[in-house]
């Protein structure tokens, strides 16, 4: 690690707009960490409720918050979030705060008092670990459980904290029309040579579920467009849809996906993120379809049905690079090399 590395000075970033129902829970969390941070910046969005005030009974207490209350642009969009969280950014900057951890932390979650350090220890055990974060889990009845769709290999952008290098890297959150910042700022950190990783042992509830600001459909339709805006490839869209065709309302949630996608893909709708990124994007959805394929065959429930599933491998694989215009060094394996690797993972797991 860099001695700029060897001390855990962070600062924090919230966007918060009408949060009064949560927002003391997110501060009781921070206020209690074993390490507190050198400066939280908490970003009023146009707040009519009692956001405000709720922050500023902490501040006397705890001088490291600053609230800035924004006016302005009073219509709840994610551009206008992402907006906010670069107001606090550039109040960090503008007072010289000095740090080598940067977050963003929404409003309305909760964790335990050694968070932040035992995320500073999951950075001190890897130099090239640029993103990290805890687990996401909500509320059912009664009880917070593992959100459906966590993924280790992605964090929350309800808890990014970036290492400070990382964070330069990418200059960043970008806003984007139809929202993904995070998903975007999550790609350009690997496109530097960065890790991202969340950790399934490190726990932060979170009280507001994931669209329960918008209806479930009209969210379903702007992540269709947001998936596009991001150079998500058709092909992959359509398997991603299919796969949250449990995602309440039944089937239709992913067919709105679907339509949110194909009403920009058909338009043509011109997107802001580089040719760089977009291939980047896919090279990563091809290599994450075919690890999901190359699981599901090595799978023992599905070895019962192998002249199936064995003819069903041969063809994605044979469409594995004619349907993505992506190449890698995995790319340059024949379709023979793939076939043998997958057969030599499946009489491993036949052994076991």
């Amino acid at each position: 690690m860099n001695n700029e590395d060897e001390s855990f000075e962070y600062v924090l970033m919230t966007a918060a707009r009408n949060e009064e129902a949560f927002i003391g829970r997110t501060i009781e969390s921070v206020i209690s960490q074993s390490i507190l941070p050198k400066c939280w910046v908490i970003v009023s969005d146009n707040s009519t409720d009692r956001t405000d005030e709720i922050i500023e009974t902490y501040i006397p207490k705890n001088e490291f918050i600053i609230l800035i209350k924004k006016n302005g642009d009073k219509q709840r969009n994610f551009g206008s979030q992402v907006r906010a969280i670069n107001i606090a950014y550039q109040y960090i900057l503008e007072n010289n705060i000095k740090y080598n951890f940067i977050g963003n932390l929404d409003a309305d979650v909760s964790f335990e008092p050694n968070y932040f350090e035992l995320i500073y220890n999951k950075f001190k055990e890897d130099p090239e670990l640029g993103l990290a974060g805890g687990t996401i889990f909500e509320k059912q009845r009664e009880i917070f459980v593992p959100r459906r769709y966590n993924s280790t290999a992605s964090v929350a952008h309800a808890v990014h904290l970036f290492r400070k290098k990382c964070f330069d890297s990418i200059n960043g959150y970008t806003p984007l029309r139809y929202g993904g910042s995070d998903t975007h700022a999550e790609f350009m950190a690997r496109m530097n040579g960065w890790k991202v990783k969340s950790f399934p042992e490190i726990q932060v509830n979170h009280y507001k579920p994931t669209n329960s600001a918008e209806r479930k459909l009209k969210g379903a339709f702007r992540q269709g467009k947001m998936d596009y805006s991001l150079g998500c490839h058709p092909v992959y869209q359509v398997a991603r849809s299919i796969s949250r065709i449990r995602t309440r309302p039944f089937f239709l949630y992913s067919l709105v996906r679907i339509a949110g996608f194909l009403s920009c893909y058909l338009l043509f709708e011109r997107r802001t993120v580089t040719m760089d990124f977009i291939r980047y994007i896919r090279e990563y959805e091809v290599k994450h379809f075919m690890a999901n394929i190359r699981d599901m065959i090595v799978n023992p429930t599905y070895q019962k049905n192998g002249y199936f599933f064995k003819k069903i491998r041969e063809k994605l694989v044979s469409i594995r690079a004619s349907l993505f215009n992506i190449v890698d060094s995995d790319m340059d394996k024949t379709i023979d090399e793939i076939s043998d690797e997958l057969d030599k993972e499946s009489n491993l797991t036949n052994l076991q």
